[in-house]
C-alpha cells in the first residue's frame, strides 16, 4: 500500500498532477480541493495517497488532507453505488464541514447538485453516513457558519474523540454529558474522555 508520496510537482490540473518522487512520475488523480492548495509546479508537495486496484489499471488518489482521504475512502466503503469519481467529485463539489452538516441535517437537496450525484444518490449518502456524522457533523457545520460556544467546542472535540475510539455517535454524546455533569463545566477535552472511558470499560 502506497499511503503518501513526496517529490517536486511537474504538472497540475484541477483533476490530476503529475510528481516527480526520485525521478520517478506518478500520475495521481486529485479532487478541487487539493489542487486550490498545491504549490506552484516545481515546488515540493505530499500527498496522502489512496491506490485503487482495478482489473485494468492501478489507479493513484492523492489529497492534501487527511480530512479528504477519509472521508473519500468513508463515501467509496460505504455508499452503495458510490466509486472513487464521484467520491472525487463530492470533494469537490462541497467543503468537508459542508457535507458533513448536509448530512447531519438530511440536507438531500444540497448534495444532489454535486456534479453526478443525484435525488437517490444523496438520499443513499444521507441514510448511510448519518450515523458515522452524526451530531458531531452538525456542531461542524453549526460552527463555521455560526462559531461554537467554548464548551459546545468541548463537547463536540470530546465526542469526536471518543467516536475515532470506536464509540457510537449517541453513546459518545451521552457519555460525555454524563462525564460534564460529574466533573462540572471547567473539565478539560481529556478529562471529559478518560471520564467516558472509564465509565464505558
Amino acid at each position: 500500500m502506497i499511503t503518501f508520496l513526496h517529490g517536486n510537482l511537474v504538472e497540475a490540473l484541477p483533476t490530476q498532477v503529475t510528481l516527480d518522487v526520485n525521478g520517478v512520475g506518478y500520475e495521481i488523480l486529485i479532487p478541487l480541493s487539493s489542487y486550490d492548495k498545491l504549490p506552484a509546479p516545481g515546488g515540493s508537495v505530499r500527498l496522502l495517497t489512496h491506490l485503487a486496484i482495478r482489473e485494468d489499471a492501478h489507479v493513484l488518489y492523492g489529497f492534501v488532507s487527511p480530512q479528504e482521504r477519509e472521508l473519500f475512502r468513508l463515501l467509496i466503503n460505504t455508499v452503495s453505488g458510490i466509486g472513487p469519481k464521484i467520491a472525487l467529485n463530492v470533494l469537490s463539489g462541497m467543503n468537508i464541514t459542508t457535507f458533513r452538516g448536509a448530512v447531519a441535517n438530511g440536507d438531500a437537496k444540497a448534495l444532489a447538485q454535486i456534479s453526478g450525484v443525484g435525488r437517490k444518490t444523496a438520499e443513499r449518502i444521507i441514510v448511510e453516513l448519518r450515523d458515522k456524522v452524526g451530531a458531531t457533523g452538525a456542531w461542524e457545520a453549526s460552527s463555521a457558519k455560526y462559531g461554537l460556544s467554548p464548551d459546545d467546542q468541548k463537547i463536540s472535540d470530546a465526542t469526536r474523540a471518543l467516536i475515532a475510539l470506536g464509540f457510537k455517535q449517541s453513546d459518545a454524546y451521552e457519555s460525555v454529558r454524563a462525564s460534564i455533569a460529574v466533573l462540572g463545566g471547567k473539565a478539560g477535552v481529556e478529562e471529559l474522555v478518560r471520564a467516558s472511558l472509564k465509565k464505558g470499560a
